[in-house]
């Protein structure tokens, strides 16, 4: 569980994100694209998930891509090559379900970019025809634009203030996709707000859309029910039913809600973490 690469792909305007290269070799030799790890820093900390971004076998490692937003990733963040983590457990939840569907549309804003990059590769691999739009506030925030250009046919970049892409959202360019030419499978990955705005988008066209959520989650195997979500109008675990859902059938309202239930307590923690760092 060592740690052997760190960097860090953005540090700009209150955020900074890293990707790190972890050893964990059995780990890495059976996770695939849409799985998951709980990882724990050290041993008093919580247990928190973050998508597997990519493996290398020979190496017996795997990359994750985190952001610095709560206690437990600013402390995996500070963390340096040479030093281990307490425990890594994975890989969880569904795998998703790699075949030629024909042409396929990934959508990923934010960090969630770091998401769909594993399943732009196996999609391309398995012979889909394979567009990712990806977006970000401003350039300095986008990751993963070359890998995810490399992993795909067509690459569409959007930002909010123009300064990278094209000026506007995800969802206006997939608009235009669905418009000209609906593909056969979409699936998207980030913030509540925008997943739910591409599950409004793509609704009309009756396209099949897939959403990897990300609901709050401790225990990471079913026991806890933290991250329950209900999906068709059923009780779901977003652990071990999923992380990928259909997006049509999400209760949204129940999701953005219990996603704020810690906030408080977060912003608290990291107040403390800031004081004792000083």
């Amino acid at each position: 569980m060592k740690i052997t690469q760190k960097t860090v792909l953005v540090e700009t305007q209150g955020v900074r994100i890293v990707r790190m290269s972890i050893v964990a070799p059995d780990i890495a030799r059976k996770a695939r694209a849409g799985q998951f790890v709980v990882l724990m820093v050290r041993e008093e900390g919580e247990r928190f998930p973050l998508t597997v971004a990519s493996t290398d076998l020979q190496a017996g490692t795997l990359d994750v891509i985190a952001q610095e937003a709560g206690t437990s990733t600013r402390l995996l963040g500070a963390m340096e090559p040479g030093q281990s983590l307490y425990s890594i457990v994975g890989p969880l939840g569904h795998a998703t379900e790699i075949r030629n569907y024909g042409k396929v549309v990934l959508v990923g804003g934010g960090v969630g970019i770091a998401e769909i990059y594993p399943v732009a590769r196996a999609m391309k691999e398995a012979g889909n025809h394979v567009t990712t739009i990806i977006g970000a506030r401003n350039k300095d925030l986008l990751i993963l634009a070359k890998e995810l250009g490399a992993a795909s046919h067509e690459l569409v970049v959007m930002s909010d203030d123009g300064s990278c892409g094209r000026q506007g959202f995800v969802t206006e360019a997939l608009k235009e996709l669905l418009v000209k030419t609906p593909p056969d499978l979409v699936y998207a990955v980030g913030p509540v707000p925008m997943m739910r705005a591409v599950a409004g988008v793509t609704g009309p066209f009756g396209v099949k859309t897939l959403l990897s959520l990300n609901p709050i989650m401790v225990d990471g195997t079913g026991m806890c029910g933290g991250c329950r979500v209900t999906v068709g109008g059923e009780v779901k675990f977003s652990c071990v039913d999923g992380p990928e859902f259909e997006a049509s059938q999400v209760d949204w309202n129940e999701l953005m809600m219990r996603n704020r239930t810690y906030v408080e307590q977060e912003q608290h923690m990291c107040r403390l973490h800031s004081m004792g760092s000083r």
